[in-house]
């Protein structure tokens, strides 16, 4: 079809209405074929390709699970308040406060301020890393390269400023990042072994517990150590739910983690927010 003229593009253009590609959001996403929850509840239906970014902001109380699709996605992700972007996801309090820096079932994704920003309710991977962070440019462009959005072999960093500044952030506002899917391992001498994807068809479902902006970046973990760029399609589906309240497992599962949902609670409370 002919697209020199502007009658021409708008034909072109419309005449791909309604075509569905391999990776993209679908709307509504009570249009995704197979839902997780009443269709009526589900708020975000995408998928990611590999070497691409998405970001939403989700509402408190929603969940979102992401899977690996194939087996070679790694879901870099930020995470902040909707509202006052300033608190957004620490990593290191994150693992500091819990004793522990290996995700999985049961954590908390915590701010500077010790609040909750998300929970982790559900992990059938076991595949993450608090440690090291995303791509770069300067990387990635000496791993393969190149290391800018368009190309072939895009930096997680550089993703993520596209990523923020469609939700007015800035580069300022990019802290270091935890990633799902690919794993990194501490040995006894503290030096870090990738051990990389738990296989196709992992996933792990988060629950938001303040209203925030998710960023997120799926290229290849900074650890892998395979020459080429190898990065698979991320699914990201997220619905309607209800927050973490006192009673649940996961808010008296430990001192520190109940005390983050109390000074979550009594924030939100002083807003008028819960």
């Amino acid at each position: 079809m002919a697209t020199a003229t502007p009658y021409g593009a708008r034909a072109h253009a419309r005449s791909q209405d309604g075509t569905r590609a391999g990776a993209m959001p679908v709307v509504p996403a009570s249009d995704w074929p197979a839902p997780p929850c009443e269709a009526g509840h589900l708020v975000w239906a995408e998928t990611v390709a590999g070497g691409n970014y998405t970001h939403r902001v989700l509402a408190r109380g929603t969940e979102l699970r992401l899977t690996d699709l194939t087996g070679d996605a790694c879901a870099h992700l930020l995470l902040h308040v909707a509202d006052r972007p300033w608190e957004r996801l620490n990593v290191a309090d994150t693992v500091k406060v819990q004793w522990n820096a290996y995700l999985g079932e049961g954590r908390l994704l915590l701010s500077d301020q010790g609040r909750v920003l998300a929970s982790l309710i559900a992990d059938t991977s076991g595949r993450h890393d608090t440690l090291c962070g995303t791509s770069t440019l300067v990387r990635n462009t000496e791993r393969y390269g190149d290391g800018t959005p368009q190309s072939a072999s895009p930096a997680g960093r550089e993703l993520f400023k596209l990523a923020a500044a469609k939700n007015g952030l800035g580069p300022r506002d990019l802290p270091p990042s935890l990633s799902f899917f690919q794993g990194v391992e501490v040995r006894d001498d503290g030096a870090l072994d990738f051990t990389g994807s738990a296989g196709a068809g992992g996933s792990v479902t988060l629950r938001a517990e303040q209203d925030v902006i998710v960023l997120i970046a799926n290229v290849p973990h900074p650890a892998d150590p395979r020459a080429e760029y190898v990065s698979s399609p991320l699914e990201v589906l997220a619905w309607r739910s209800e927050a973490t309240g006192p009673g649940d497992p996961l808010w008296e599962a430990t001192p520190e983690g109940r005390r983050a949902f109390l000074n979550t609670a009594e924030f939100l409370a002083a807003r008028g927010l819960a």
